[in-house]
């Protein structure tokens, strides 16, 4: 799916300086704030991210999220490690 922002072409200017890539920008910044509303999960969030979970949860830390883990994320986490999926979000083996 394509979401299109319509912005003045100074605004582009202004904060392509400050961003760089607006598309990767809004995508991370679409998908810090849907996971901390708690509207995607952390697979989801990956998901959207295009990374890894591992990826995924030091991306949202370093950017100051609360991944507020719970015993099940933790059980969840330790069955996609038996199975061989940890990090499989993207689709690689």
């Amino acid at each position: 799916m394509a979401v299109l922002i319509d912005i003045s072409a100074e605004a582009e200017k202004l904060l392509k300086a400050e961003w760089g890539d607006l598309n990767q920008a809004a995508r991370e910044a679409l998908a810090i704030e849907s996971y901390r509303q708690g509207k995607l999960s952390l697979g989801q969030c990956s998901e959207v991210l295009g990374i890894s979970l591992v990826e995924t949860e030091a991306f949202l830390r370093n950017r100051g999220v609360d991944l507020g883990l719970t015993m099940q994320d933790v059980q969840n986490d330790l069955d996609c490690l038996s199975a061989g999926l940890w990090g499989q979000a993207d689709g690689r083996r």
